[in-house]
C-alpha cells in the first residue's frame, strides 16, 4: 500500500456517504410524520410504523397507513388497544393498508396491550429492562405481537436517532446497502463516515439503497438492470 492510499479512500467513502444522505436520507419516521423524541408516544407511534412496514407491502403504503391511524387518533397504546378491532381496520384501509388489514388490526391491538401491560404504555421501560444490552432489547421488541426480527431492526435503526446507547445500529439489510455502494460493511467504519445525528438517517439510506438496485447504480454512475430487492 502506498503512502496516502488510505486517506483518500476514505474521503471517498465520505463523499459516498454524504452524497447517500442527500438522496436518500430521510428517515421513515420522519415520512410517516412522527417528530421522533425519546417520549412514549412518539416511540410507540414508531414501534407501529415498524409494524406496518415489517409485512410484504410497499414502504410507502405502510408509511401511508402510520399516518392514517395517527388521524384516526391511535397515536398511543392506550388508544390502540381501547379502539375497536373495526376501527383499526378502517384506518388501516384509509392509508391503503388493505392487503393484510385484518390481521395487522389485531396484532395493533395485542401489541398495544402488552405495551400497557408491561411497560405502562412507554417503550422507555423496555429499554430500562434491556438494561443496556441491545440484543436484549432486540428480543424484547420481538416479544411484541406483529414485531419480528425485521420490525426489531427497523425500530432499533430508527430508534437511534434518539437512543444513541444502541447507536450505531445498522444491521444486515443495511450492510448490504453499504455493500453495493462500495462503502465499508461494517458498522463501526461507517458510523465515522458521519455525524451522530445521520445515523439513523444514513441507516434509511442504506437501506433504501438495498431495496431498490437502480438508486445503487444511480449513486454510482452505473445502469440499473430494473431488479429491485
Amino acid at each position: 500500500m502506498t503512502p496516502g492510499t488510505r486517506p483518500r479512500a476514505r474521503s471517498q467513502d465520505e463523499r459516498t456517504a454524504r452524497t447517500l444522505l442527500d438522496a436518500y436520507g430521510r428517515t421513515y419516521a420522519a415520512e410517516a410524520g412522527i417528530r421522533l423524541r425519546d417520549t412514549p408516544q412518539p416511540l410507540y407511534r414508531l414501534l407501529v410504523l415498524s409494524c406496518l412496514l415489517s409485512a410484504r407491502i410497499r414502504a410507502s403504503t405502510a408509511v401511508a397507513a402510520a399516518r392514517a391511524l395517527h388521524d384516526a387518533g391511535l397515536r398511543d397504546a392506550r388508544r390502540m388497544e381501547t379502539a375497536t378491532w373495526q376501527q383499526r381496520v378502517d384506518a388501516l384501509g384509509a392509508g391503503g393498508y388493505r392487503r393484510y388489514d385484518e390481521r395487522t388490526a389485531t396484532q395493533l391491538g395485542e401489541g398495544a396491550r402488552l405495551v400497557l401491560d408491561r411497560y405502562g404504555g412507554d417503550l422507555r421501560r423496555m429499554r430500562e429492562a434491556a438494561g443496556g444490552d441491545t440484543e436484549a432489547l432486540r428480543s424484547l421488541l420481538r416479544e411484541v405481537p406483529g414485531i419480528g426480527p425485521a420490525g426489531a431492526d427497523i425500530f432499533l435503526r430508527e430508534a437511534q436517532a434518539v437512543w444513541p446507547q444502541v447507536a450505531p445500529y445498522l444491521d444486515g439489510k443495511a450492510l448490504q446497502g453499504a455493500e453495493r455502494l462500495g462503502l465499508p460493511a461494517d458498522p463501526d467504519q461507517l458510523s465515522r463516515l458521519v455525524g451522530e445525528k445521520e445515523l439513523a438517517p444514513l441507516a434509511a439510506a442504506l437501506v433504501r439503497v438495498a431495496l431498490d438496485r437502480r438508486g445503487a447504480d444511480a449513486l454510482r454512475g452505473g445502469p440499473g438492470d430494473g431488479r429491485t430487492g
